[in-house]
Protein backbone atom coordinates (compact mmCIF):
# COMPACT_ATOMS: atom_id res chain seq x y z
CA UNK A 1 0.00 0.00 0.00
CA UNK A 2 2.94 2.31 0.65
CA UNK A 3 4.08 1.66 -2.89
CA UNK A 4 0.62 2.54 -4.19
CA UNK A 5 0.69 5.77 -2.18
CA UNK A 6 4.03 6.69 -3.73
CA UNK A 7 2.65 5.94 -7.20
CA UNK A 8 -0.41 8.11 -6.63
CA UNK A 9 1.71 11.01 -5.38
CA UNK A 10 3.97 10.61 -8.43
CA UNK A 11 0.92 10.66 -10.65
CA UNK A 12 -0.31 13.81 -9.00
CA UNK A 13 3.00 15.55 -9.75
CA UNK A 14 2.95 14.30 -13.32
CA UNK A 15 -0.63 15.40 -13.78
CA UNK A 16 0.27 18.96 -12.86
CA UNK A 17 2.71 19.00 -15.75
CA UNK A 18 0.83 16.97 -18.32
CA UNK A 19 -2.87 17.68 -17.97
CA UNK A 20 -3.19 21.35 -18.73
CA UNK A 21 -6.08 22.08 -16.46
CA UNK A 22 -9.20 22.45 -18.47
CA UNK A 23 -7.34 22.45 -21.82
CA UNK A 24 -9.67 21.02 -24.41
CA UNK A 25 -12.34 20.09 -21.90
CA UNK A 26 -14.52 23.10 -22.65
CA UNK A 27 -14.80 21.84 -26.24
CA UNK A 28 -16.00 18.48 -24.89
CA UNK A 29 -18.85 19.74 -22.68
CA UNK A 30 -22.02 18.11 -23.92
CA UNK A 31 -24.31 21.12 -24.00
CA UNK A 32 -25.03 23.58 -21.25
CA UNK A 33 -26.76 20.95 -19.13
CA UNK A 34 -23.71 18.77 -18.41
CA UNK A 35 -24.49 16.70 -15.34
CA UNK A 36 -22.60 16.78 -12.04
CA UNK A 37 -20.83 13.60 -11.00
CA UNK A 38 -21.78 14.14 -7.36
CA UNK A 39 -20.00 15.25 -4.21
CA UNK A 40 -16.61 13.89 -3.29
CA UNK A 41 -15.93 12.41 0.13
CA UNK A 42 -14.15 14.62 2.64
CA UNK A 43 -10.48 14.04 3.26
CA UNK A 44 -9.58 12.41 6.52
CA UNK A 45 -8.18 9.38 8.24
CA UNK A 46 -8.68 5.96 6.67
CA UNK A 47 -11.78 4.15 7.79
CA UNK A 48 -10.55 0.65 6.95
CA UNK A 49 -14.12 -0.50 6.36
CA UNK A 50 -14.24 -4.13 5.22
CA UNK A 51 -16.62 -5.24 2.49
CA UNK A 52 -18.57 -8.36 3.50
CA UNK A 53 -15.51 -10.37 4.45
CA UNK A 54 -14.19 -10.20 0.90
CA UNK A 55 -10.64 -9.39 1.91
CA UNK A 56 -10.89 -6.03 0.18
CA UNK A 57 -10.88 -2.82 2.14
CA UNK A 58 -12.58 0.47 1.37
CA UNK A 59 -10.29 3.21 2.58
CA UNK A 60 -10.34 6.98 2.63
CA UNK A 61 -6.68 7.49 1.78
CA UNK A 62 -6.40 10.69 3.84
CA UNK A 63 -4.48 13.44 2.12
CA UNK A 64 -4.57 11.79 -1.31
CA UNK A 65 -6.77 12.92 -4.14
CA UNK A 66 -10.32 11.70 -4.68
CA UNK A 67 -9.29 9.19 -7.35
CA UNK A 68 -7.44 7.11 -4.76
CA UNK A 69 -9.89 7.17 -1.88
CA UNK A 70 -11.79 4.05 -2.86
CA UNK A 71 -8.77 1.91 -3.58
CA UNK A 72 -10.04 -1.64 -3.07
CA UNK A 73 -6.92 -3.47 -4.16
CA UNK A 74 -4.71 -5.56 -1.92
CA UNK A 75 -1.39 -7.39 -2.00
CA UNK A 76 -2.87 -10.13 -4.18
CA UNK A 77 -4.16 -7.78 -6.87
CA UNK A 78 -0.90 -5.84 -6.91
CA UNK A 79 1.07 -9.09 -7.27
CA UNK A 80 -1.23 -10.17 -10.11
CA UNK A 81 -0.54 -6.91 -11.95
CA UNK A 82 3.21 -7.35 -11.57
CA UNK A 83 3.05 -10.91 -12.92
CA UNK A 84 0.95 -9.82 -15.89
CA UNK A 85 3.28 -6.93 -16.77
CA UNK A 86 6.26 -9.30 -16.59
CA UNK A 87 4.44 -11.64 -18.97
CA UNK A 88 3.66 -8.80 -21.39
CA UNK A 89 7.26 -7.60 -21.35
CA UNK A 90 8.56 -11.07 -22.16
CA UNK A 91 5.93 -11.53 -24.89
CA UNK A 92 6.63 -8.27 -26.74
CA UNK A 93 8.08 -8.57 -30.23
CA UNK A 94 11.32 -6.82 -31.14
CA UNK A 95 9.42 -4.24 -33.24
CA UNK A 96 7.31 -3.18 -30.23
CA UNK A 97 4.17 -5.14 -31.10
CA UNK A 98 2.52 -8.18 -29.55
CA UNK A 99 1.46 -11.18 -31.60
CA UNK A 100 -0.06 -14.31 -30.14
CA UNK A 101 -3.37 -14.48 -31.97
CA UNK A 102 -5.17 -13.59 -35.18
CA UNK A 103 -4.70 -9.97 -34.11
CA UNK A 104 -0.91 -10.21 -34.21
CA UNK A 105 0.78 -6.81 -34.52
CA UNK A 106 -2.55 -4.99 -34.52
CA UNK A 107 -2.15 -1.36 -33.42
CA UNK A 108 -5.16 -1.74 -31.14
CA UNK A 109 -3.46 -4.54 -29.19
CA UNK A 110 -0.30 -2.43 -28.97
CA UNK A 111 -2.39 0.45 -27.67
CA UNK A 112 -4.12 -1.69 -25.05
CA UNK A 113 -0.82 -3.18 -23.86
CA UNK A 114 0.73 0.30 -23.67
CA UNK A 115 -2.19 1.50 -21.56
CA UNK A 116 -1.72 -1.46 -19.21
CA UNK A 117 1.85 -0.41 -18.39
CA UNK A 118 0.86 3.24 -17.99
CA UNK A 119 -2.03 2.27 -15.71
CA UNK A 120 0.56 0.89 -13.29
CA UNK A 121 2.52 4.14 -13.31
CA UNK A 122 5.17 3.28 -15.91
CA UNK A 123 6.43 5.64 -18.64
CA UNK A 124 8.61 5.26 -21.74
CA UNK A 125 12.36 5.27 -21.05
CA UNK A 126 11.85 5.23 -17.29
CA UNK A 127 11.99 2.39 -14.82
CA UNK A 128 11.88 -1.37 -15.39
CA UNK A 129 9.41 -1.19 -18.28
CA UNK A 130 10.74 1.98 -19.92
CA UNK A 131 12.11 0.17 -22.96
CA UNK A 132 8.95 -1.90 -23.38
CA UNK A 133 6.82 1.23 -23.51
CA UNK A 134 9.25 3.11 -25.73
CA UNK A 135 9.18 0.30 -28.31
CA UNK A 136 5.38 0.28 -28.20
CA UNK A 137 5.17 4.06 -28.62
CA UNK A 138 7.59 3.94 -31.54
CA UNK A 139 5.51 1.18 -33.13
CA UNK A 140 2.37 3.31 -32.95
CA UNK A 141 4.16 6.27 -34.51
CA UNK A 142 5.46 4.13 -37.38
CA UNK A 143 1.95 2.97 -38.17
CA UNK A 144 0.31 6.35 -38.38
CA UNK A 145 -0.90 6.51 -41.99
CA UNK A 146 -0.97 9.68 -44.09
CA UNK A 147 -4.75 9.70 -43.76
CA UNK A 148 -4.43 9.81 -39.98
CA UNK A 149 -5.53 6.19 -39.61
CA UNK A 150 -3.60 4.18 -37.03
CA UNK A 151 -3.20 0.90 -38.87
CA UNK A 152 -0.69 -1.76 -39.87
CA UNK A 153 -1.86 -3.18 -43.22
CA UNK A 154 0.62 -6.07 -42.89
CA UNK A 155 -0.79 -7.23 -39.57
CA UNK A 156 -3.46 -9.81 -38.94
CA UNK A 157 -5.65 -6.99 -37.81
CA UNK A 158 -9.21 -6.63 -36.71
CA UNK A 159 -11.65 -3.97 -37.98
CA UNK A 160 -9.54 -0.81 -38.49
CA UNK A 161 -11.61 1.60 -36.41
CA UNK A 162 -11.41 -0.58 -33.31
CA UNK A 163 -7.64 -0.58 -33.53
CA UNK A 164 -7.63 3.11 -34.39
CA UNK A 165 -9.67 4.01 -31.31
CA UNK A 166 -7.48 2.11 -28.85
CA UNK A 167 -4.26 3.26 -30.54
CA UNK A 168 -5.41 6.89 -30.45
CA UNK A 169 -6.33 6.57 -26.77
CA UNK A 170 -2.85 5.20 -26.07
CA UNK A 171 -1.19 7.97 -28.08
CA UNK A 172 -3.13 10.58 -26.13
CA UNK A 173 -2.12 9.11 -22.77
CA UNK A 174 1.50 8.73 -23.90
CA UNK A 175 1.61 12.31 -25.13
CA UNK A 176 -0.10 13.63 -22.01
CA UNK A 177 2.43 11.87 -19.78
CA UNK A 178 5.61 12.55 -21.75
CA UNK A 179 5.01 15.53 -24.08
CA UNK A 180 7.08 13.71 -26.70
CA UNK A 181 6.80 15.97 -29.71
CA UNK A 182 6.91 13.11 -32.21
CA UNK A 183 3.63 11.88 -30.72
CA UNK A 184 1.76 15.15 -31.24
CA UNK A 185 1.28 15.08 -35.02
CA UNK A 186 0.15 11.43 -35.21
CA UNK A 187 -2.27 12.13 -32.38
CA UNK A 188 -3.72 15.23 -34.04
CA UNK A 189 -4.05 13.37 -37.36
CA UNK A 190 -5.74 10.44 -35.67
CA UNK A 191 -8.24 12.74 -33.96
CA UNK A 192 -8.91 14.53 -37.24
CA UNK A 193 -9.74 11.21 -38.91
CA UNK A 194 -12.26 10.42 -36.17
CA UNK A 195 -13.90 13.82 -36.57
CA UNK A 196 -14.24 13.69 -40.34
CA UNK A 197 -15.54 10.09 -40.52
CA UNK A 198 -18.42 10.57 -38.07
CA UNK A 199 -21.71 9.67 -39.74
CA UNK A 200 -24.99 11.62 -39.62
CA UNK A 201 -26.22 9.45 -36.70
CA UNK A 202 -23.22 10.61 -34.68
CA UNK A 203 -21.36 7.32 -34.85
CA UNK A 204 -18.69 5.21 -36.49
CA UNK A 205 -18.29 1.59 -37.52
CA UNK A 206 -15.55 -0.76 -38.71
CA UNK A 207 -14.06 1.19 -41.60
CA UNK A 208 -12.61 4.74 -41.60
CA UNK A 209 -15.40 6.23 -43.67
CA UNK A 210 -18.83 7.73 -43.24
CA UNK A 211 -21.14 4.72 -43.11
CA UNK A 212 -23.24 3.00 -40.45
CA UNK A 213 -22.49 2.85 -36.72
CA UNK A 214 -22.44 0.57 -33.69
CA UNK A 215 -22.03 1.41 -30.01
CA UNK A 216 -18.81 -0.58 -29.53
CA UNK A 217 -16.86 1.35 -32.14
CA UNK A 218 -18.50 4.61 -31.05
CA UNK A 219 -17.28 4.15 -27.47
CA UNK A 220 -13.71 3.57 -28.67
CA UNK A 221 -13.77 6.90 -30.47
CA UNK A 222 -15.42 8.78 -27.59
CA UNK A 223 -12.77 7.63 -25.11
CA UNK A 224 -9.99 8.47 -27.58
CA UNK A 225 -11.42 11.96 -28.10
CA UNK A 226 -11.76 12.53 -24.36
CA UNK A 227 -8.15 11.48 -23.74
CA UNK A 228 -6.95 13.67 -26.61
CA UNK A 229 -8.79 16.67 -25.18
CA UNK A 230 -7.26 15.95 -21.77
CA UNK A 231 -3.84 16.09 -23.45
CA UNK A 232 -4.55 19.45 -25.07
CA UNK A 233 -5.76 18.48 -28.55
CA UNK A 234 -8.78 20.42 -29.79
CA UNK A 235 -11.95 18.33 -30.12
CA UNK A 236 -15.13 20.01 -31.43
CA UNK A 237 -18.05 19.99 -29.01
CA UNK A 238 -20.44 19.09 -31.82
CA UNK A 239 -18.55 15.86 -32.53
CA UNK A 240 -18.81 14.58 -28.98
CA UNK A 241 -22.35 15.86 -28.45
CA UNK A 242 -23.62 13.92 -31.47
CA UNK A 243 -21.71 10.81 -30.39
CA UNK A 244 -23.27 10.91 -26.93
CA UNK A 245 -26.73 11.29 -28.43
CA UNK A 246 -26.08 8.14 -30.47
CA UNK A 247 -25.11 6.27 -27.29
CA UNK A 248 -28.29 7.42 -25.57
CA UNK A 249 -30.39 6.17 -28.48
CA UNK A 250 -28.88 2.70 -27.92
CA UNK A 251 -30.28 2.56 -24.38
CA UNK A 252 -33.17 0.12 -23.93
CA UNK A 253 -36.25 1.12 -21.95
CA UNK A 254 -37.17 -2.50 -21.26
CA UNK A 255 -34.25 -3.45 -19.01
CA UNK A 256 -31.87 -0.46 -18.89
CA UNK A 257 -29.12 -2.16 -20.88
CA UNK A 258 -27.58 -0.89 -24.10
CA UNK A 259 -27.97 -2.39 -27.56
CA UNK A 260 -25.32 -2.92 -30.22
CA UNK A 261 -27.04 -0.61 -32.69
CA UNK A 262 -29.96 1.78 -32.62
CA UNK A 263 -31.95 -0.68 -34.73
CA UNK A 264 -31.05 -3.71 -32.57
CA UNK A 265 -32.65 -3.66 -29.12
CA UNK A 266 -30.86 -6.58 -27.42
CA UNK A 267 -28.96 -5.62 -24.25
CA UNK A 268 -25.50 -6.85 -23.29
CA UNK A 269 -23.15 -6.41 -20.32
CA UNK A 270 -20.08 -5.24 -22.25
CA UNK A 271 -21.83 -2.63 -24.34
CA UNK A 272 -23.82 -1.42 -21.33
CA UNK A 273 -20.61 -0.85 -19.39
CA UNK A 274 -19.16 0.97 -22.37
CA UNK A 275 -22.26 3.09 -22.83
CA UNK A 276 -22.45 4.04 -19.15
CA UNK A 277 -18.75 4.92 -19.03
CA UNK A 278 -18.97 7.19 -22.05
CA UNK A 279 -21.95 9.03 -20.57
CA UNK A 280 -20.22 9.57 -17.23
CA UNK A 281 -16.91 10.83 -18.65
CA UNK A 282 -18.84 13.20 -20.89
CA UNK A 283 -20.72 14.79 -18.01
CA UNK A 284 -23.94 12.77 -18.21
CA UNK A 285 -23.71 10.98 -14.85
CA UNK A 286 -27.30 11.87 -13.90
CA UNK A 287 -28.85 11.11 -17.27
CA UNK A 288 -31.67 8.56 -17.09
CA UNK A 289 -29.92 6.30 -19.58
CA UNK A 290 -26.83 6.22 -17.38
CA UNK A 291 -28.75 5.51 -14.17
CA UNK A 292 -30.71 2.67 -15.74
CA UNK A 293 -27.55 1.24 -17.23
CA UNK A 294 -25.85 1.16 -13.83
CA UNK A 295 -28.77 -0.74 -12.33
CA UNK A 296 -28.63 -3.20 -15.24
CA UNK A 297 -24.96 -3.89 -14.48
CA UNK A 298 -25.80 -4.57 -10.82
CA UNK A 299 -27.74 -7.65 -12.01
CA UNK A 300 -24.85 -9.03 -14.08
CA UNK A 301 -21.70 -9.63 -12.02
CA UNK A 302 -18.15 -9.73 -13.41
CA UNK A 303 -17.44 -12.83 -15.47
CA UNK A 304 -20.96 -12.98 -16.94
CA UNK A 305 -20.62 -14.90 -20.18
CA UNK A 306 -22.04 -12.73 -22.91
CA UNK A 307 -19.18 -13.46 -25.30
CA UNK A 308 -16.84 -10.60 -24.37
CA UNK A 309 -15.70 -11.17 -20.78
CA UNK A 310 -12.47 -9.16 -20.74
CA UNK A 311 -13.92 -6.40 -22.90
CA UNK A 312 -16.75 -6.18 -20.36
CA UNK A 313 -14.34 -6.16 -17.41
CA UNK A 314 -12.42 -3.29 -19.02
CA UNK A 315 -15.42 -1.03 -19.55
CA UNK A 316 -17.66 -2.06 -16.66
CA UNK A 317 -14.92 -1.64 -14.06
CA UNK A 318 -14.24 1.88 -15.28
CA UNK A 319 -17.95 2.68 -15.35
CA UNK A 320 -18.56 1.41 -11.83
CA UNK A 321 -15.52 3.27 -10.48
CA UNK A 322 -16.71 6.50 -12.05
CA UNK A 323 -20.18 5.93 -10.58
CA UNK A 324 -18.70 5.17 -7.15
CA UNK A 325 -20.63 4.29 -4.00
CA UNK A 326 -22.66 1.08 -4.02
CA UNK A 327 -21.81 0.38 -7.65
CA UNK A 328 -18.08 0.38 -7.03
CA UNK A 329 -18.31 -1.50 -3.75
CA UNK A 330 -20.40 -4.19 -5.46
CA UNK A 331 -18.29 -4.51 -8.58
CA UNK A 332 -14.59 -4.30 -7.86
CA UNK A 333 -14.20 -7.05 -5.24
CA UNK A 334 -16.05 -9.46 -7.55
CA UNK A 335 -14.04 -8.38 -10.60
CA UNK A 336 -10.77 -8.75 -8.73
CA UNK A 337 -11.67 -12.19 -7.40
CA UNK A 338 -12.64 -13.31 -10.89
CA UNK A 339 -9.33 -12.13 -12.31
CA UNK A 340 -7.30 -13.62 -9.48
CA UNK A 341 -8.99 -16.99 -9.93
CA UNK A 342 -8.44 -17.09 -13.71
CA UNK A 343 -4.87 -15.76 -14.01
CA UNK A 344 -2.46 -18.35 -15.38
CA UNK A 345 0.76 -19.39 -13.69
CA UNK A 346 2.85 -17.36 -16.18
CA UNK A 347 0.94 -14.19 -15.27
CA UNK A 348 -1.28 -14.12 -18.34
CA UNK A 349 -5.00 -14.32 -18.92
CA UNK A 350 -6.68 -15.66 -22.05
CA UNK A 351 -9.60 -14.53 -24.16
CA UNK A 352 -10.51 -14.93 -27.83
CA UNK A 353 -8.27 -12.11 -29.15
CA UNK A 354 -5.26 -13.68 -27.42
CA UNK A 355 -3.17 -13.69 -24.26
CA UNK A 356 -1.62 -10.27 -24.77
CA UNK A 357 -5.06 -8.70 -25.19
CA UNK A 358 -6.57 -10.47 -22.18
CA UNK A 359 -3.52 -9.86 -19.98
CA UNK A 360 -3.54 -6.14 -20.76
CA UNK A 361 -7.29 -5.91 -20.16
CA UNK A 362 -6.89 -7.74 -16.86
CA UNK A 363 -4.25 -5.26 -15.71
CA UNK A 364 -6.35 -2.31 -16.85
CA UNK A 365 -9.35 -3.57 -14.85
CA UNK A 366 -7.33 -4.21 -11.69
CA UNK A 367 -5.60 -0.83 -11.93
CA UNK A 368 -8.72 1.33 -12.37
CA UNK A 369 -8.88 2.46 -8.70
CA UNK A 370 -5.20 3.47 -8.67
CA UNK A 371 -6.19 6.23 -11.14
CA UNK A 372 -2.68 6.52 -12.58
CA UNK A 373 -4.04 6.91 -16.11
CA UNK A 374 -5.51 10.37 -16.75
CA UNK A 375 -8.53 8.78 -18.45
CA UNK A 376 -9.29 6.95 -15.16
CA UNK A 377 -9.52 10.16 -13.13
CA UNK A 378 -12.90 11.23 -11.85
Amino acid sequence: MQQMGRQVRARQRAAALTLAAGVGLASLAVGAGAQSKGKTAPRGKGSGKSLSGSGFTLQDRGGLDADAREYLGNARTEAAVKKALKYLTDAQNADGSWGDSRYSSDVGIVGICSLAFMSAGHQPDRGPYGQTLRRAADYLIRHSQRTGLMYNPQAFAGPPMYGHGFATLALAELYGMTRRQDLREPLENAVDLIIRTQNPEGGWRYQPRVADADISVVICQIMALRAAANAGVRVPRDTTARAIEYVKRCANNADGGFSYMVTNRGSGQARTGAGVLSLIVMGQRNAEECQRGLEYLMTRPPGTRDGHVFYALYYCTQAMYQAGGKYWQYWYPKAAEYLLSTQRSDGSWFDGPGQAYASAMGVLALQVPAALLPIYQK
